[in-house]
């Protein structure tokens, strides 16, 4: 257990926004709700380690829904987490014990901080993704049996919803239409879980494992070179690429960013071409045609020199950017975690395959 200085909240917002792999939200602006929340009288932000939740105590997640493009002009009004959050602790008949972020994304990381702030709830290091992704059964929560709903959606102007759903697919859809209607962006409370179910499907040390990332981009002392082998080193991930972006196709399309991304390769990848798709999350990278990483292994974007996270919706011509490839949490790579977020969920005609495998393959050729 520990209380997270600003510098903390700093750091957890540029780490997470790394993590999210292209979505999850602007950090910047979850960033400074956080910090509002506490310069206006909030309480200590105090995070707990999985191993210290009540095993019997609930804990449920609140997030933002929709596409991330809109949050950047459509802000949230403040009051809505706590809204959700109560009104889901009353049809529950249970009082909460705590929160935790749905997933790892710039300002979904950061929501649960400013409930925390609002209300003195405890944060749990967790998440239900290890990443971000954009669709609500998507979780390991989902793949260890725990129930998207009852689940509650609001928005700004005071509506606000509860949903009982027989499937969390159907949760998605029914919140999905409902969020559009919104104006594509919603506040959501959703997976209410036992300390037990956190302990035992959640991934663990991911708001750690963010403010680490973050400490790496934010320390002056160190080299473009120095920084980018750090964060290999802190996500066992790759660098994958590093380019120019030389187009870009972005569109809402209910209730999601989707578009493809091509790059122009710089320094070692010059004379190469890279192009992403994605879902609000980047989904699959080719280089030259050929597949060198897909879901649930995560594609994250940086600036080529400073390394500050990049998402989706940031995306924009003559931007110069490094790609890395991270491996997915094992959860994910197991059977029934590629059928629920793999390559062919989101119409891609191909199997899953590691990126340790798939550059192996490629360096081999």
């Amino acid at each position: 257990m520990r209380n997270l200085t600003k510098e903390s909240i700093e750091n957890i917002a540029t780490g997470a926004s790394f993590m999210g792999a292209g979505g999850g939200g602007n950090p910047y602006i979850g960033k400074l709700m956080v910090l509002a929340a506490l310069e206006q009288g909030g309480h200590p932000i105090t995070l707990l380690d999985v191993t210290e939740v009540d095993p019997d105590a609930l804990y449920i997640p609140v997030a933002c829904m929709g596409a991330p493009s809109v949050m950047m002009e459509k802000f949230p009004r403040g009051d809505e987490f706590q809204k959700v959050i109560r009104a889901l602790e009353k049809h529950l008949g249970k009082q909460v014990k705590g929160t935790f972020p749905i997933e790892a994304g710039g300002v979904n990381s950061m929501i649960p901080l400013v409930l925390a702030a609002q209300t003195g709830l405890p944060v749990v290091d967790c998440d239900s993704m290890g990443r971000a992704f954009p669709e609500l059964q998507m979780t390991t929560l989902h793949l260890a049996g725990v129930r998207c709903a009852p689940m509650v959606v609001a928005d700004e102007k005071g509506n606000l919803s509860v949903l009982e759903t027989v499937t969390d697919k159907w949760a998605e859809l029914l919140a999905r239409d409902m969020t559009v209607e919104m104006g594509a962006t919603a506040c959501v409370a959703q997976y209410a879980s036992t300390g037990q179910q956190l302990q035992d499907g959640a991934i663990h040390g991911i708001v750690t494992k963010c403010e680490q990332i973050g400490a790496i981009v934010h320390d002056h002392k160190l080299g473009t070179q120095e920084k980018r082998q750090a964060i290999v080193e802190v996500t066992g991930g790759y660098h994958l690429f590093d380019g120019k972006v030389v187009d870009v196709i972005q569109k809402v399309v209910g209730g999601f960013n989707r578009g493809t991304i091509v790059l122009e390769g710089l320094n070692a990848s010059t004379g190469q071409t890279m192009e992403i798709s994605y879902q609000n999350e980047n989904l699959v990278a080719h280089i030259d045609g050929q597949l060198v990483i897909s879901v649930p292994d995560l594609i994250c974007f940086t600036d080529v020199d400073s390394l500050v996270p990049i998402t989706t919706e940031e995306v924009k011509y003559g931007k110069r950017m490094t790609v890395f490839g991270l491996p997915s949490d094992d959860k994910w790579r197991t059977e029934a975690g590629v059928d629920l977020v793999g390559p062919r969920y989101f119409g891609f005609d191909f199997d899953f395959v590691t990126v340790e495998e798939l550059l192996h393959e490629r360096g081999a050729k």
